[in-house]
Order: C-alpha cells, then sequence, then structure tokens
C-alpha cells in the first residue's frame, strides 16, 4: 500500500522542489503533482487531516507507491508537472474533453507549395494554420486567398527537371486564370513564393501588409502601363479591404492578445479562448476540462493557457485573464482589465462560456429525455391499454381456414415496436375437426405458452387476438389453465370498429384512430392475418400437388417428387411429352401419366 510505501521513505523526502507521481498495482501512473515542498505536501497525503476530499482519499487509496524527483526551483517544478500531465494524462489529474476532429489550412513543403483543407497533420515540415473550430471559416479565409493571389490545386512533382522536360500540360484553372501555369514553366518559383509569404500572413491575420505588397504591386503596374493588370489588383485591394472589415474588429488600439476566460460548473471547468490580431478576432475555442484532483481554478487556467496557445500557435505577447497567473512563459504579460476595450474582450469570452454550458446542459437534459419512435410509441400504447410494464415484447394470433379444411394459425411477434421475422410461429391445426376457431385458438395458445414456459423462455408483456370476445375468451381460459393471466396482458381486436376487447369485459374501449399504439395493434393484426393467409395458401397447395399426382395408379410418393422437383409444378407436368416424362420415370410411368391426364380431360 501506498501508506506503508511512505511510511518507509518518509525520512528520507527532501524539503525540496520536486515533482511526484502516485503509481498503482499496474505500474500505471494515476496522478502527478508539483510541490514547493516536498515532505509537505506528500505529508498532506497521510496525515490524520479530516478535509480531504473524498476524490483524494480514492485516489490515495488506489495507489500501490510512489515516486518522486527533485528539481531546482518550484517554476522547474511547474514546467515539469506539465510536462509529464501532457505526456502521460493520468487519471486523477485534469483531464481534456476534446473529442472533435479541427480543420487546419495546410501550407504543402514542395516546390510551388498547394494549400489545401486538411484535419491530419502530417509531421513533414509542411506548414499548418488552424486549426478552424468552424469549417465554414476556414473556407472563408482560403477563398480570400485564392481570390487574391492564383495557386496551382494539382498535385504534380513540378521539379526543375520535370517542367523542363515539357511533362506536364495546363489545364482548365489555367485558362479560367486560376493559376499561372507553373506546370509549363509560365510562373516562377521566386514570384510563386513570394505569394506564399502574403498568404502566410493572411492565415496569421495579418492583412496590413499584405494590402501593402499588393499595393505596391498595382503601382508597378501603372508605372509599365499595365492598366489591365493594376485595375485586377485594385479589386483584390478592395476585396482584402472588405474582407477584413467583416472581421470582428474590437479595438484599433489593441495589437495581438489571447483573451481567456474560465467557468466553474461542479465537476467541469470551461475555458473560452478568444485569439486578437491587430484588433480584429481572428479565432476563438471552448474547452471542457473535468475537474478530479485538481480544484484549483488558477492552475487550471494555467493548463488552459498553455495547450490552447500550442493548439493554436499564437506568438501574441500579452494574455487577458480574468485572475493573476504565473505562467510557464515568463515574457508574457498578463493583464486583468478593469475597463476599456479588453475589459469588453473579457465580457465577451464569458459570455461565451455562459451561453456554452447552456448548451451543454440542453444537450446533456436532451440525451436524458431523448426517446425513439419506438419508446414513444410503446409508451403511448402502454397508457392507453393500462399496462404495468411497456409493452417491448408482443404477440399476436390469428386463424385461417376455409370451410373447416386445412386449418392453420400464426403467430407474429413484434420486439420494440418492430416485426422480429426470426420470432414468427406457424401452426398446422392438429385437435381440432371442422370450422371452429375458438377450440382452434384453445389449441394454438396453449401449445405456444405451453412450450414458452416449460423452454423457461420470456413471455410477451401483450398478447393480441384477431377477433372479437369469443375468441378473446378462448385464448383466456387457456391463460388460466396455464396460470399466466396475471403476468401477461391479453386484449383483442374486433375488424369492424376496431374495437379493444378485454377478458372479462363486455364493454370495449375505442383508441383514436390517429394514434401511434392503434397502428401497432393494426400492423400486428395485419401481419398475423398476412402471415396466416399465406401459411394457409401453401398448405392448399401442397395438398392439391399431392392428391392430383397420388391419384394416378403406379405413381407413389418417391415419383412425384421427382416429377415436381424436374418440371416445377403439377401444370407442367400434364402439358410435358411422354417422351420428356420417360427420361425422368421411365416408360411405364410416362405411359400412366399421359393416359390419366388424357382421360380426365375427355372426361
Amino acid at each position: 500500500m501506498v501508506t506503508a510505501d511512505y511510511q518507509k521513505l518518509a525520512p528520507e523526502i527532501p524539503k525540496q522542489p520536486g515533482v511526484y507521481k502516485f503509481i498503482d498495482k499496474t505500474d500505471t501512473v494515476i496522478y502527478v503533482g508539483k510541490a514547493k515542498n516536498l515532505k509537505n505536501r506528500l505529508s498532506s497525503y497521510f496525515g490524520e487531516k479530516k478535509h480531504q476530499a473524498y476524490k483524494t482519499k480514492t485516489m490515495v487509496k488506489n495507489a500501490d507507491h510512489f515516486e518522486y524527483m527533485v528539481v531546482d526551483t518550484e517554476h522547474d517544478a511547474l514546467l515539469l508537472e506539465n510536462s509529464l500531465i501532457k505526456k502521460i494524462q493520468p487519471r486523477y489529474n485534469v483531464m481534456l474533453k476534446d473529442g472533435k476532429s479541427y480543420t487546419y489550412i495546410c501550407i504543402k513543403k514542395e516546390r510551388f507549395p498547394r494549400v489545401f483543407f486538411t484535419r491530419r497533420v502530417i509531421r513533414d515540415g509542411s506548414t499548418y494554420f488552424g486549426p478552424y473550430t468552424s469549417k465554414f471559416r476556414a473556407k472563408q479565409v482560403l477563398d480570400v486567398v485564392r481570390r487574391l493571389f492564383p495557386l496551382r490545386t494539382c498535385s504534380y512533382n513540378l521539379s526543375e527537371q520535370n517542367i523542363e522536360a515539357n511533362k506536364f500540360k495546363v489545364c482548365l484553372e489555367y485558362h479560367i486564370k486560376n493559376c499561372k501555369g507553373a506546370c509549363e514553366g509560365l510562373e516562377a518559383v521566386e514570384d510563386y513564393d513570394v505569394k506564399i509569404d502574403q498568404i502566410k500572413n493572411i492565415l496569421r491575420g495579418h492583412v496590413k501588409p499584405v494590402k501593402d505588397y499588393l499595393k505596391d504591386a498595382m503601382k508597378r503596374q501603372g508605372e509599365d502601363l499595365e492598366f489591365e493588370a493594376a485595375q485586377q489588383t485594385k479589386e483584390r485591394i478592395l476585396y482584402l479591404e472588405d474582407y477584413h472589415s467583416k472581421s470582428t474588429v474590437v479595438s484599433h488600439t489593441i495589437k495581438d492578445v489571447d483573451v481567456f476566460s474560465i467557468l466553474d460548473q461542479e465537476e467541469w471547468v470551461y475555458v473560452n479562448y478568444l485569439k486578437v490580431i491587430n484588433g480584429a478576432l481572428i479565432n476563438s475555442d471552448t474547452v471542457e476540462l473535468k475537474k478530479n484532483l485538481n480544484d484549483n481554478l488558477n492552475e487550471i487556467l494555467v493548463f488552459a493557457i498553455d495547450l490552447l496557445r500550442d493548439k493554436f500557435n499564437s506568438i501574441a505577447p500579452e494574455v487577458v485573464s480574468p485572475m493573476p497567473l504565473k505562467l510557464l512563459d515568463e515574457s508574457l504579460t498578463i493583464t486583468i482589465p478593469q475597463r476599456g476595450d479588453k475589459k469588453k474582450l473579457l465580457e465577451l469570452a464569458q459570455k461565451n462560456l455562459v451561453y456554452f454550458s447552456l448548451q451543454r446542459r440542453r444537450e446533456e437534459m436532451n440525451k436524458q429525455n431523448k426517446q425513439t419512435p419506438a419508446e414513444r410509441i410503446l409508451k403511448t400504447l402502454q397508457s392507453d391499454l393500462q399496462m404495468d410494464e411497456i409493452p417491448y415484447h408482443l404477440e399476436c394470433f390469428d386463424n385461417s381456414n376455409i370451410q373447416g379444411t386445412h386449418p392453420v394459425a400464426s403467430c407474429v411477434v413484434f420486439k420494440n415496436a418492430k416485426p422480429s421475422k426470426k420470432d414468427y410461429r406457424k401452426f398446422n391445426i392438429k385437435t381440432v375437426e371442422g370450422p371452429n376457431d375458438f377450440a382452434s385458438m384453445e389449441e394454438v395458445v396453449r401449445r405456444r405458452y405451453t412450450r414458452l414456459i416449460k423452454e423457461n423462455d420470456a413471455l410477451p408483456q401483450l398478447v393480441i387476438i384477431d377477433g372479437g370476445k369469443g375468441q378473446l375468451s378462448s385464448a383466456f381460459k387457456i391463460f388460466k389453465e396455464l396460470g399466466i393471466e396475471e403476468k401477461v396482458k391479453l386484449i383483442g381486436i374486433a375488424k369492424r370498429l376496431e374495437e379493444i376487447y378485454f377478458p372479462n369485459d363486455p364493454i370495449p374501449i375505442y383508441i383514436n384512430k390517429k394514434s401511434e399504439s392503434l397502428k401497432l395493434i393494426q400492423h400486428a393484426r395485419n401481419e398475423s392475418h398476412r402471415f396466416a393467409i399465406n401459411f394457409h395458401r401453401d398448405q392448399r397447395s401442397k395438398s392439391f400437388t399431392r392428391s392430383e399426382l397420388l391419384d394416378i395408379d403406379g405413381i407413389g410418393e418417391k415419383t412425384s417428387q421427382k416429377l415436381l422437383k424436374h418440371f416445377g409444378s403439377v401444370k407442367d407436368i400434364k402439358i410435358a411429352s411422354e417422351n420428356d416424362l420417360k427420361a425422368v420415370i421411365g416408360q411405364s410411368n410416362a405411359k400412366r401419366i399421359v393416359d390419366y391426364f388424357k382421360n380426365k380431360k375427355t372426361a
């Protein structure tokens, strides 16, 4: 146990700054912490203090042993702790909730670089800008880049040798002036690289250098009497100014700052980040951080600032914060504004957090309250039939016969308001002579539920009988015989007015014709009827086929099966020639069949 480990090592623990790790029985690091004084900090976990948080006690209980490392200063301890948390991501440290895959704009490391969207960052020397939390925002930026600077979009290897060897031909992009034809050597690599430098300025939010570059180009074009090109460049400048004016300009006095705000919500902490460059708000993001052991908001905010600045490649020299901070980068200026534009920025970040937390709360409530259509229908059915349980499993029975011949029955099964066809069952009526629907219903219900009980299978919550009070009473008689009348809800549906009957109740109920629950009952009834009719039709067909062939003297069961297998039906056997029949069943049997159908036709 970690307590025994501490008691053994306590005399040797130094009173110096350092980092410590709690490790469980599987040698997994479950917590990393820093300390100004290692001995005092570690002793706080094993003293007799009653005010320790439950999470802290749980962590100590789950730890098997601990390790520590001494460093020179408290600042070094902070740096090392942050590095270890990022690398190990221990269970009981602050954990980032971030499942999204963000969009980046990539400038590919290649001759005549391409500029494109990506969600994968590949460490191949290419330059990535982002992440953009809104793909729409990233698309806007890329559209500006392509409107201002014609670039190639092909994936050709535009090496000097390939271009000189005339390996490539210009495509449609060149003819519609979206590309200057670098593949045929129509654009110099130096000119292309200058454009890439200006694109990097746009992606960093630095619009002024780009505007200056375009103005210089327009001036040169005017001096060289290239008035059409100068006009196009002027239009690009106006487009750039329009784009920049639509950015959220915070202040013309603020330059590059990162704004952070924090909101504590029970076990989650939300941190909002606003990236401001040259007074314009160019990006924002909100992260969720789960509080475990570390309930100190100051330390959580420091963690989030380092994480977000690294994520968005920020080089802003100033951080606007709602509280005093001790950041890893001591060269950064920390501002806690009391008034003015920076205070408004901080309030904007805080407002974002409030909306974000409300949205998260609403999403959680929706998750808890969200019902699938099936659940909604079944709960309505439960209410309409006054059932104690939701009828996730229901079954419906129907009989089918013609004047008592070939009596059959069907049982269809619905699970979660949908047909479960693999569970459908069909029955040949074995014990009933003549057209007796009541006795037939008793037989199939007895057979179905005797078997379920015997095999210890789950009984349905609801059983529907397709028929009126007579069939319902027959089914209920068997329910009482089997002792399941209190376990399974039994109803009957009469076809004429769609009345719903209950056992021992002469007065039916009427469910609203538009109700989803009535439509489910009707669906089950119609499905059982269809299944029974199809089964009855199959049985009649088999019976007819069998009697036709077996009525012929000398033709037995095996011969009739051989004929049906070869010809497919009695109809095809009737029209088959004697030679065709002979090839299958021999001369004598073929003659018998031909003579039989010939005599029957003339009779």
